[in-house]
Order: structure tokens, then C-alpha cells, then sequence
């Protein structure tokens, strides 16, 4: 009798599907060209998360192509989240390096409109913006379930690709509506990651919200959470972050801590567990700004969940 045929193995669309909390990890790619380099940078991530967001030059600033490095996490054995904006490439660029990514096994997307030029290290360079991040998200939906491009042209062998949109929480006022949300599930987008959610109780009002409304039926949320370092970091994300809240209590411990450091990993973990017993919340997404990715794998083993 012949053995079974092994199951393929799970992934972040497929764990999403069952029900699984998922947990990703955001890097931002370095400046070189060096493989080795990328791959020293996520290796402390191994075997403690789900998947890992690759970003697009992120704060407008040239790195290793977030294209590149999601292939060669692929070649790894690491599961990407590829990060694309839409400040940087027109419609004809887009749909060549969509193709590249899935040729090389990248299968989840995570669209964005992109920071502004102005606020990076090269400030005259020239944003594109020729399709904005829900027609991206379209576009690469119909490469997918239509196979063929904006123009008509028939794809030979389409791509699969998983959809991902941004979102940041709101406290809901009793006739908010989320038709953001709405609009990018209509373009294709199957799962959300979120800014960060460092007020607890906004989220649960928000993700409650969006449960009763349906959303989460049609979408998966991944909230952002991240460890901090310190009670300034938390008061300039405060000030400078679109859609970022950090209570109070949160600064006060911070600045109260003998080691910041080890103060802002253990109150991400109390807000992961918070997280996961929220209704509609299927996963975190984990973001360390200013620090390697050590403090997110120091922060999961913390926790505990893997």
C-alpha cells in the first residue's frame, strides 16, 4: 500500500480560513545588496510567526526591493507578506513585478498608497500614484480570478495571490459606518492589518463594531501591536502617527520602569492576550519601530504562544 500523499503545508490564507490566530512580523528590508544580509535580519523570527511583512521603502526610503527580498524569504522558507505601494510604480509596473513575486512563490500582498517622497531622503523624487491601493487591489484580483491584465491581455498562468488592505481602529460613534473597509472589500481584499492597538479598549469597541456590522465575516482583521521602547517613543507615536493612541497608563508604566525595554515587551504581551479574546480579531500583527527583529521574537517567546 503507498503511503498518502502529504499534505501541502498550511499557510497564512489557509490557517486565516480554519481559524487559527495567526501572528506576522513586520521587517523593513536593509539597504544592501546582499542576500545574506536580509536573510541574517528575519532568521531570529524562525519557527515564531506565521509570516513576515517585507516593506516597500517604507518612509520613502531606497532599500532592498521589498519584490526581491519576499523571493528570496520564499527560497528560505519563510512565508512573505509583501508589501506594495502604489507612490513608486505606473499600471504597467505593477502588473510585471505581481507577476515576478508569484513566479517566485509570493503569494500574500499587503496594497498601500505609500509615504510621501517629501517626508524621505530624496525628496525630489517624483511620486506615480497611477492607480491608487484599491485599484491595485483590483488589479491583482483579476490577475487572479480573470487572468488577464487592465488592457484585456490574457495571462498564460495566473498568479494566486491573498489580498491584504490597511486599516487604522476608530472609536465608533453610534452611525459610524466603515466604508473604507467596505469600498476595499469590494476591490478584493481578503484580510486587514491594522495600525497599532495600543488602547485596548478603542479596539474592542471598533473590532466589536465591525463583527456586528459583518465585516469580519468577509475579512480578516490582523490587529498591529508592537513592543516600545520607551515613554518618548510612545509619546512621539502619540503626536506623529496617523491613527496611533497610547493610553496614559501605558506612558506612566513606561516611564516608571527601571528597563523600559522589558516594561514595553510585557505590555504587548498583555495587549496580545487582550487581542486574542476579542471578537473578529484573527491574529496579530507585530511591528517593532527603531528596534531589530530580536525584540518581536524576544516578545513572542514572552508570550508564549509558539
Amino acid at each position: 500500500m503507498k503511503d498518502a500523499t502529504p499534505s501541502p503545508p498550511a499557510t497564512l490564507e489557509s490557517k486565516l480560513a480554519e481559524g487559527r490566530f495567526v501572528i506576522t512580523a513586520e521587517v523593513a528590508p536593509p539597504l544592501t545588496a546582499s542576500a545574506d544580509v536580509l536573510i541574517e535580519r528575519v532568521k531570529p523570527l524562525e519557527g515564531l510567526v506565521d509570516a513576515v511583512n517585507v516593506t516597500d521603502a517604507a518612509s520613502a526610503r531606497a532599500a532592498l526591493s521589498s519584490f526581491a527580498a519576499s523571493a528570496i524569504l520564499v527560497r528560505e522558507g519563510f512565508e512573505p507578506v509583501l508589501q506594495t505601494t502604489c507612490r513608486d510604480r505606473n499600471r504597467i509596473a505593477l502588473s510585471s513585478d505581481l507577476l515576478g513575486a508569484a513566479a517566485q512563490g509570493v503569494r500574500n500582498l499587503l496594497i498601500l498608497h505609500g509615504d510621501d517622497p517629501k517626508t524621505g531622503d530624496m525628496p525630489d523624487a517624483k511620486p506615480v500614484y497611477d492607480l491608487d491601493s484599491r485599484a491595485v487591489m483590483s488589479l491583482a484580483r483579476d490577475m487572479r480570478d480573470e487572468g488577464c491584465l487592465l488592457s484585456g491581455r490574457e495571462i498564460i498562468e495566473p498568479p494566486h495571490f491573498h489580498i491584504g488592505c490597511a486599516d487604522a481602529p476608530v472609536d465608533p460613534s453610534d452611525n459610524w459606518e466603515p466604508k473604507g473597509l467596505e469600498a476595499k472589500i469590494a476591490a478584493g481584499a481578503q484580510f486587514a492589518q491594522t495600525q497599532f492597538c495600543f488602547d485596548a479598549a478603542l479596539a474592542e469597541r471598533y473590532f466589536a463594531r465591525l463583527d456586528a456590522l459583518g465585516i469580519t465575516k468577509r475579512l480578516k482583521i490582523i490587529a498591529g501591536i508592537g513592543p516600545l521602547l520607551s515613554a518618548k517613543q510612545a509619546r512621539f507615536m502619540n503626536e506623529k502617527l496617523f491613527g496611533v493612541s497610547i493610553p496614559a497608563s501605558i506612558i506612566d508604566r513606561l516611564e516608571a520602569a527601571s528597563d523600559p525595554k522589558a516594561e514595553g515587551r510585557a505590555i504587548c504581551v498583555e495587549l496580545i492576550d487582550r487581542l486574542r479574546a476579542m471578537k473578529g480579531v484573527s491574529g496579530v500583527h507585530i511591528m517593532a519601530p527603531l528596534q531589530s527583529p530580536e525584540a518581536i521574537a524576544e516578545t513572542v517567546k514572552l508570550g508564549g504562544w509558539r
